[in-house]
């Protein structure tokens, strides 16, 4: 059979994560609900940043970037899922697809790369932290976030790029609920594997180099409040660390578990599961992390609660 330039696939049909419609009408109202929490959290931390002058430092105009790409990332996926658990014949066009795995990846690799970058900045914070406000100025902060979304893009592109070139013997069925690189080579009658070679590699590079940022950053930042005297100092500076390990480690497992496997150990039904856990769960907890953990951003919520309805 001669193969198809996938660009004359017009639409691809999306299985979504079940065909019960007992179970749509559960999954709708459960991701509406992270969906919905996901943006009140990560907005709400984005506005109460801007507007409380305490959190004008670098670590929180880095954790307000964390929002936003959150914001964006859980918003590529979530209103398409609410959508079709309305209809029938769950389709996306050929080129929403493309563009949705585009930004897909990017926002997921910028995330990653933010988490370091949070790392790096407790190391300085607690570290160096006669030098923080000469080693984290705006401009170096400024640097580090562009730095994040460029990588996001560059690697985002790469695979897109590959993947428009492949072709398709015509089937459409994505057996997920989004358009992922994994189920999207199953459709293609072409040579695959380097398109499964570039995803390991830059998976793996991008994840063993944001990982060893946090974990080295780490070990310098334990040794470093093992040696604070004081216990409510020592307190303090394990309550930032721990939020951000939390976040750090329910980022990395996940999507470790996706995408830096063979490909011939891959399980479409194992990676419905986690994808929903790092598109939607994960953006629903990084502001309740953040928040729940830190006294900082508590007495802002309180202060900006007082001066809504106590403004006397």
């Amino acid at each position: 059979m001669a193969a198809v330039n996938l660009t004359l696939v017009t639409e691809f049909i999306l299985l979504g994560l079940t065909d019960r419609a007992e179970l749509k009408v559960v999954l709708f109202v459960l991701f509406l609900l992270i969906y919905t929490i996901s943006l009140v959290g990560n907005l709400g931390m984005l506005f109460l940043i801007q507007i409380t002058p305490k959190l004008q430092t670098p670590m929180y105009h880095i954790l307000s970037w964390l929002s936003f790409v959150d914001t964006c990332y859980s918003s590529v996926f979530a209103p398409k899922m609410l959508l079709n658990s309305f209809v029938e014949r769950e389709t996306i066009s050929f080129s929403a697809c493309i563009v949705q795995y585009f930004l897909f990846v990017s926002l997921l690799t910028t995330e990653g790369f933010l988490l370091a970058t949070t790392a790096y900045d407790r190391y300085v914070a607690i570290v160096n932290s006669l030098l923080y406000t000469v080693a984290m100025t705006k401009i170096v902060c400024m640097v580090l976030i562009t730095g994040s979304c460029v990588g996001g893009f560059i690697n985002s592109l790469t695979h897109t790029i590959g993947l428009v070139k492949l072709s398709s013997c015509g089937p459409n069925i994505i057996s997920h609920f989004f358009c992922d690189l994994p189920p999207l080579l199953k459709l293609s009658c072409s040579d695959t594997s380097m398109n499964e070679l570039l995803l390991l590699i830059f998976s793996g590079i991008i994840a063993m180099i944001t990982f060893l940022i946090v974990m080295i950053s780490y070990v310098f930042i334990v040794a470093a409040i093992l040696r604070i005297r004081s216990a409510a100092g020592r307190h303090k500076a394990f309550s930032t660390c721990a939020s951000h390990l939390t976040a750090v480690t329910l980022f990395y497992g996940s999507v470790s578990f996706s995408y830096i496997q063979p490909s011939s150990q891959y399980s479409l039904e194992q990676e419905k599961v986690v994808s929903v856990f790092y598109t939607l769960v994960i953006p629903m907890l990084n502001p309740m992390i953040y928040s729940l953990r830190n006294k900082e951003v508590k007495d802002a919520v309180k202060r900006a609660i007082e001066m809504k309805y106590f403004p006397c």
